[in-house]
């Protein structure tokens, strides 16, 4: 057995990093500032929660979805090459289930929070909230869940009821160490 000196202990007790609780800084980086945290707080949940201010209608959103989606899935959401967006509805329990917006996704604020995280693919959260708005009209138009000129926005949005809504099994798991806004 090795035997530990009373002086060791001593040292490992009593040195800085022992009685401060945490090791010393290295000099890098800077504490979080609030202007930069809310520039990536975009996070929307199911119920509109976090939706920014802004509307828009498919009309209108045919136009953005010509310009930066149809080149990767098709003029009419069907044709790809990457997914497809439009269709499916009743697949799902299929041998061949397609899915889509209009088949599996159970909000229409998933949507909009997907659109504006994650698209135009080469461009990431480069649409302004109307446009995202607009466009989101638009595939929930060519999935038949909206109408062409139905406006959505900040307090719309949540209230579109999707095919797929109840499709999905709540996680009804509490935990208060989740942040919520």
């Amino acid at each position: 057995m090795l035997k530990i000196s009373t002086t060791l202990i001593a040292c490992l007790l009593f040195s800085p990093v022992a009685l401060h609780g945490q090791a010393p800084t290295l000099g890098l980086g800077h504490t979080a500032r609030t202007d930069l945290l809310n520039a990536i707080d975009i996070d929307v949940l199911p119920d509109g929660q976090g939706l920014p201010p802004g509307s828009g209608a498919a009309d209108a959103g045919r136009a953005v979805y010509v310009a930066h989606c149809s080149a990767c899935h098709g003029p009419t959401g069907v044709e790809g090459p990457n997914d497809v967006l439009v269709g499916g509805r009743g697949s799902l329990a299929t041998a061949r289930p397609l899915n889509t917006v209009g088949s599996f996704w159970p909000y229409a604020t998933t949507l909009w929070d997907y659109i504006n995280r994650a698209m135009p693919f080469a461009e990431p959260r480069s649409l302004p909230a109307d446009d995202v708005y607009a466009v989101t009209a638009y595939v929930l138009f060519l999935n038949g869940i909206v109408t062409e000129h139905q406006v959505l926005s900040e307090t719309t949005l949540s209230q579109v009821k999707m095919p797929n809504r109840n499709g999905f099994v709540p996680d009804n798991r509490a935990n208060e160490n989740l942040p919520r806004k």
